[in-house]
């Protein structure tokens, strides 16, 4: 995006790939693609710079209109937090979730165990009680949030890889 200063304000805001209009001049949709920065700089159109726009999943997200200062027109967000409550209790639910999911696959083996009066292997009962522990972990740390700011800054987990996981390995291409 792009937007054309005249007189120190902003007059125009121009969508790069569109066709726009300055001073009765026509100028194709594909003139911001191809012109120069001093082409662009002499009709006195500048880049627009966005800021980083906050997450849609914790807060509700309105754009502020361009503002320009010191050569640069830029774009905020104005961000207000949803409901911490609710967002806890989704956050907590994903997590569960997603321990479920990895978990799930390898049930059976709890329940071949059970029925045949048999131990599960310790390296996947490490492992499936890892997953576990990591979920507990991390719905604590998601209830211990009092702010949503904490809530969002919270980085996601890192699940345990099973007893069966390769690593990838990195193929080396002859040059």
């Amino acid at each position: 995006m792009f937007a054309l200063i005249q007189n120190g304000v902003i007059a125009q805001i121009i969508q790069a790939g569109t066709a726009f209009e300055i001073d009765g001049e026509q100028y194709p949709a594909n003139w911001l693609n191809l012109s120069t920065p001093a082409e662009k700089a002499a009709l006195g159109i500048v880049d627009v710079v966005y800021a980083t726009r906050p997450s849609d999943t914790y807060y509700w997200v309105s754009q502020d209109a361009p503002v320009y200062a010191d050569g640069v027109v830029t774009i905020n967000f104005t961000a207000t937090p949803k409901d911490l409550f609710t967002l806890q209790n989704n956050a907590v639910t994903a997590v569960q979730q997603q321990a479920w999911s990895i978990l799930s696959p390898t049930d059976w083996m709890v329940v071949k165990a059970f029925e045949t009066s048999t131990k599960i292997a310790d390296n996947w009962n490490t492992w499936r009680a890892e997953i576990r522990t990591q979920c507990n972990a991390q719905v604590a740390a998601i209830t211990a949030c009092t702010t949503v700011d904490q809530l969002a800054a919270l980085a996601p987990v890192t699940w345990a890889h099973d007893p069966n996981y390769v690593a990838p390995t990195q193929e080396v291409t002859p040059a």
